[in-house]
């Protein structure tokens, strides 16, 4: 064992901080990291003992008005057959959920210009109304303050918003110039002072990502402070201009997931669909590095394959939930149907 390691991870369960340097070590080091995943297993303990939370993921859409260059569902992809789900399919999804004991919908999408603002406060309204002891998060995407105002409004309780990296020269690499990380940022703090349960996070091992890069990303989530931290390997699209780059590692991914649950305790941090998509077998390995959320895709089968952020895309569909619970439990943890709110001290 590396007395080096330990004493990083003690200082980090202890202090729920560290050095630049030490965090440096810890994401570059070839040491044995099992205190490291150790402590972080304990914390995730202390606070949420072994329940692991489900959330009915439903893709709405698959449209989007922005051209990110690691993302399969950009504008310029022509070889994707888009989508949007009416209003009816997303409540009948939620129903099929609900009835599964679900408590939690996500509804993600791209940036998709003919989902109205009054559209999308119809739908989680009617959610809300149909489903008043479940909790309704939304992801997508960049919004003016007042559309994100509104939906809070009609009843929406969580926001996730990955900023994807915080440095600039890095973010100006992943995305065209019509884009802005400022405008992802303001964005990310609209939606906290509007008291949205937030979620932010990024890639791991994206296209010219570095150590430094993924420390700063670090450090402004401890900025932010988030509720939810959302993380997974970069994984290239076959249609975009990354295809040819390499995965982002799930070594990495695990240690990251056990340095933000030791940096931020009460944090919702999910076993991203990335990390099941380059190996199915990881759920117990991402337990054990502090993961506590776990995201079903109930979605309708025949839209399911189109939503492709990238290659292999592992699917959950609703039918496997059963199994899902079995492979929870034979990790050594407990599925919870609670709408699993965050642990605020």
């Amino acid at each position: 064992m590396n007395d080096k390691v330990l004493k990083i991870s003690k200082e980090l369960y202890e202090k729920e901080n560290t050095s630049d340097e030490n965090l440096e070590f810890l994401l570059e080091t070839k040491e044995d990291l099992k205190p490291l995943f150790k402590l972080a297993k304990k914390k995730r303990q202390e606070i949420y003992k072994n329940s692991v939370y489900l959330r009915g993921l439903i893709e709405i859409t698959n449209n989007c008005k922005n051209n990110c260059f690691y993302c399969g569902i950009r504008k310029d992809n022509l070889n994707l057959k888009r989508y949007q789900l009416t209003e009816k399919e997303i409540l009948e999804c939620c129903e099929k959920g609900y009835k599964q004991g679900l408590k939690t919908f996500v509804l993600q999408g791209g940036e998709n210009p003919f989902f109205k603002d009054e559209t999308l406060c119809e739908i989680v309204f009617k959610i809300k109304q149909k489903f008043k002891d479940c909790a309704v998060t939304l992801s997508i995407g960049e919004r003016e303050k007042k559309t994100y105002e509104s939906l809070l409004k009609a009843g929406a309780d969580r926001f996730l918003l990955r900023h994807e990296t915080i440095s600039k020269n890095h973010y100006e690499k992943l995305h065209p110039k019509e884009m802005s990380l400022e405008n992802r940022i303001n964005c990310l703090y609209n939606l906290k002072e509007l008291k949205y349960v937030v979620g932010s996070g990024f890639m791991v091992g994206s296209p010219f990502q570095t150590t430094k890069n993924l420390i700063a990303d670090l450090r402004f989530l401890q900025k932010l402070k988030p509720e939810m931290i959302g993380i997974g390997p970069f994984i290239p699209h076959k249609d975009t201009p990354f295809k040819n780059y390499e995965s982002g590692s799930i070594n990495l991914t695990l240690r990251l997931i056990s340095i933000l649950r030791l940096l931020f305790k009460n944090a919702l941090i999910p076993a991203t669909t990335s990390l099941f998509s380059l190996d199915k077998k990881i759920m117990k390995s991402a337990l054990d590095s502090g993961a506590n959320v776990i995201m079903p895709n109930i979605s309708p089968k025949k839209y399911i394959k189109n939503y492709s952020l990238y290659n292999n895309k592992i699917i959950r569909p609703e039918k496997t939930l059963k199994k899902l619970k079995k492979d929870i439990y034979l990790s050594g943890y407990r599925f919870s149907l609670s709408r699993g709110d965050p642990f605020i001290t």
